[in-house]
């Protein structure tokens, strides 16, 4: 059997959305939405914070289908092809679906967010005393699932076999003295409101992005509900547990054992509503339970309102 985890990652000629003019109040990493209704607009100035905006739903998924799935990618070579990876496909499919939820905010204005970023924190190895570090894959909403595991897993590899820039600049920061550190904190915040963080500080933040994703499962627990951070840009948390057995009804009334697992997600509340919100999570169920979906590129790709 070919060990496909070596493949090359699939590079595109053109980019996903076509080309824009940078505009005033544009942000390096994102446009400003200038169209959204009055009441999107206003919402920002009265809850200023992402702890003010944080709401939590959670899901039960049934991941039978998935097992199956993953047991064909690893007949096909792709060895360590897990359900993580699908998540991650079908969370960047939404985001070709539903590109509202790929929004943030920063400087109390709604921004689309010009790529798709997803952040993780890993340990170099699975022990106590092992570090943690954080990876950010970034991904192109036309990617099927071989090209989203070849990227998460290049990204995974380089941060367990090195330092990775996020170590480095973390390490900085932490030498610093307390009173120095709190003032380059409020500095940092500050250039943040108003756009002007470097490009080098963007790349390597885990705190900007498009969501950030953890395995409880890994750890052997149920799913949490983490809290969104105020610095940073990250608008999504989602959080998934260990996997469970119970019975599943089928159409004819009789009852199947399936394998499930709970997902717990917190959003912010002021990138889109909650219809739009419930339409793109459903979608990302329909994507779980039917991952041979997932193997092509979508046909289509829809762009964020102006």
């Amino acid at each position: 059997m070919e060990d496909k985890r070596l493949e090359p990652i699939v590079e595109y000629d053109t980019p996903a959305y076509k080309p824009r003019k940078r505009r005033l109040g544009d942000r390096k990493e994102g446009r400003r939405i200038r169209t959204l209704p009055a009441m999107s607009q206003f919402t920002p100035f009265i809850m200023k914070t992402r702890n003010d905006t944080q709401n939590q739903f959670e899901d039960v998924i049934d991941i039978t289908n998935v097992e199956k799935y993953l047991d064909l990618k690893h007949e096909e070579g792709y060895t360590d092809m897990a359900l993580l990876h699908v998540i991650l496909a079908a969370y960047v499919r939404i985001v070709a679906d539903r590109p509202g939820v790929n929004r943030f905010i920063a400087g109390q204005r709604v921004f689309a967010r010009k790529n798709i970023e997803c952040v993780m924190t890993i340990k170099k190895e699975m022990s106590l005393e092992s570090p943690d570090t954080c990876i950010k894959v970034e991904f192109d909403p036309r990617d099927d699932i071989y090209n989203v595991y070849k990227k998460f897993r290049t990204e995974v590899n380089k941060a367990i076999s090195e330092d990775t820039d996020f170590d480095s600049t973390a390490g900085i920061l932490a030498k610093l003295p307390r009173f120095v550190l709190r003032g380059v904190v409020r500095l940092l915040n500050w250039l943040d409101y108003h756009g002007w963080l470097p490009k080098a500080l963007l790349k390597v933040s885990p705190f900007h992005g498009s969501m950030i994703i953890t395995s409880m499962g890994s750890l052997g627990i149920p799913a949490i509900y983490h809290h969104l951070y105020n610095f940073g840009t990250l608008p999504v948390f989602i959080s998934y547990g260990n996997i469970f057995t119970a019975d599943a009804i089928k159409r004819d009334g009789t009852r199947e054992r399936h394998h499930f697992i709970t997902i717990k997600v917190v959003t912010d509340e002021r990138i889109c509503d909650g219809y739009y919100y419930a339409s793109a999570f459903k979608r990302l169920k329909r994507y779980m339970l039917h991952p041979e979906i997932l193997d092509k590129s979508p046909e289509k790709i829809i762009e964020d309102i102006d």
